[in-house]
This record gives C-alpha cells, sequence and structure tokens, in this order.
C-alpha cells in the first residue's frame, strides 16, 4: 500500500474508531496534532488509536513511550505501519 493510500484510510479509521462526527476526511491534515487542540483527544483515545493499530494492522504497541512517538500525527502513524508491516 503507498503512503499517500495508507494516509486516506487511516484518516477515515480515526474518524471511525474515535467517533469524530464533526470531522471529514479533508478535516484531517497529515501533519496535524493530533492530541492538540483541533480534536481534543485524550488518552482514552490513545488506546483506542493503538487498538486501531493492533486490529486493522496487525501492529501491537506495547511501550507507552513508543505510543508518544508514534500517535503524534497521520504522517507518524503511516510510517510506522509502513516500517513495522514491511518487517514482519
Amino acid at each position: 500500500m503507498e503512503a499517500a493510500e495508507l494516509k486516506a484510510k487511516l484518516k477515515a479509521q480515526i474518524i471511525e474508531y474515535l467517533n469524530l462526527l464533526d470531522f471529514g476526511v479533508e478535516d484531517i491534515a497529515d501533519d496535524d496534532q493530533l492530541f492538540g487542540p483541533k480534536f481534543g483527544l485524550d488518552s482514552i483515545d490513545a488506546l483506542e488509536l493503538s487498538v486501531l493499530l493492533e486490529r486493522e494492522y496487525g501492529i501491537k504497541m506495547t511501550d507507552p513511550a513508543e505510543g508518544r512517538k508514534v500517535l503524534v500525527t497521520v504522517d507518524t502513524m503511516a510510517e510506522y505501519i509502513l516500517a513495522n508491516q514491511a518487517a514482519a
């Protein structure tokens, strides 16, 4: 899967998993801070994003520090998925 295709899919999944009904895929930029003021996400949402990675991409994150580096933007999530799927 190409990075651009993955990012578009991720945005739709983030909206679905986090129930962000006020946002569309076009409202999320690749480099938007997911845990900044724009989306109002919290630690429960971080858990949901971890579940998304595990369910949809078979990637299990066990280190909270790793999660803080990965769950920053759509860009960082896509890079992590591509790197870890290639390694699998």
